[in-house]
């Protein structure tokens, strides 16, 4: 058996239309080139790297394989300093300083989470990738124009069939289409209402027939069966994040490593506290007792930095409490085995029907 779609293979030239989701935080360069060496499409994020990181990444990419993979930005407005809401915000948390015996001063500093820029522009002129792929919409038309002149493929995600009509007016090449059961960070950009968010399996279909451009599923797809569900909707090719979190090329803590293998007894939901921004992970205290969304946090991405010394005070002790812990809802679907192994292994059960095994 082979693809019957082969819109996205040919765009990207890759074998498998598996691609990784770039989760910033989590993936590191070997989880990348493991994935596109496997024939699929490896996904590096940049939001929390400096240009320079950024680029010793590739390095390390390209001295293992010479196939395409994705680099991925942000696409967000950095707030507007507010040392109001930072405080009130560091307040309502006064309570779990004192449980940890923790001096409550000043506010930390914020997150770090960088969007694209003039400077991320230059190295992906510089080290020209296949894919750029981008949440949180597209960069300016000038920054845009730049990347795909670099010859860069350009991606995006859409929560609804408006923002993916929004990016295929704007000139994408294919559009990622994230549904509601989606581990990490929403992709929406043009509406914070999260009553207009819809399920993968009610999305892909609607952005198929809105758009003419190839469509990636992405949310809730975590093993072959939910791959062929994906591409008999229309789909061109799947990506997954949650599955590769599970491979031991992922960089995560061993808390929620372990939250991750206990995912069958635990619910997800979305949540803005660890970042001030809708982001989906296995729910937890901090989760239970001040949100799951809080109309306190401050706007992303500087929720997180009040959250940082608990974190740092519990983490060590083996606990997640105060940790984010990103994981889509497929997340019982995980198996332990290396990026490639799994890259392989979802495309074979996937075109010849097998059971996962």
């Amino acid at each position: 058996m082979s693809w019957t779609d082969r819109r996205i293979l040919d765009l990207f030239g890759i074998e498998l239309p598996i691609i990784q989701a770039p989760m910033a935080g989590s993936t590191t360069p070997e989880m990348v080139l493991a994935v596109s060496a496997a024939g699929g499409l490896g996904s590096l994020p940049c939001a929390l790297s400096t240009p320079q990181q950024a680029r010793e990444a590739v390095q390390r990419i390209r001295a293992g394989t010479d196939r395409p993979f994705n680099l991925n930005f942000f696409c967000h407005t950095p707030p507007v300093p507010d040392a109001a809401r930072a405080a009130a915000w560091h307040q309502a948390l006064r309570p779990y300083y004192q449980e940890f015996g923790l001096e409550h001063g000043a506010p930390p500093p914020s997150g770090n989470r960088a969007p694209f820029d003039a400077e991320f522009c230059a190295l992906v002129e510089e080290v020209r990738p296949a894919i750029c792929s981008f949440h949180f919409g597209l960069p300016e038309p000038a920054l845009l124009e730049r990347v795909r002149r670099s010859g860069a493929r350009i991606l995006s995600s859409a929560t609804t069939v408006a923002e993916a009509r929004w990016l295929a007016e704007r000139g994408c090449d294919a559009i990622i289409a994230m549904g509601l059961e989606a581990g990490g960070h929403r992709g929406h950009f043009l509406s914070d209402d999260l009553s207009l968010q819809l399920g993968t399996m009610a999305l892909v279909p609607q952005i198929v027939d809105a758009v003419s451009l190839p469509v990636i599923a992405a949310g809730g797809i975590g093993d072959a069966r939910g791959i062929r569900a994906a591409l008999a909707l229309g789909a061109s090719a799947v990506q997954l994040g949650t599955a590769y979190l599970f491979t031991p090329e992922a960089r995560i803590p061993a808390p929620h490593r372990a939250a991750l293998h206990d995912a069958e007894g635990r619910a997800t939901a979305l949540t803005n506290i660890f970042t001030g921004r809708p982001a989906r992970g296995l729910v937890n205290r901090i989760m239970r007792e001040m949100g799951p969304i809080s109309p306190l946090a401050p706007a992303f991405p500087t929720a997180g930095g009040a959250l940082a010394p608990l974190r740092g005070h519990t983490e060590p002790q083996g606990s997640g409490d105060f940790m984010s812990l990103w994981a889509g809802q497929a997340a019982p679907l995980g198996r332990e085995m290396p990026a490639g192994e799994l890259t392989r292994r979802l495309a074979a059960e996937a075109l010849g029907g097998a059971p996962p095994g």
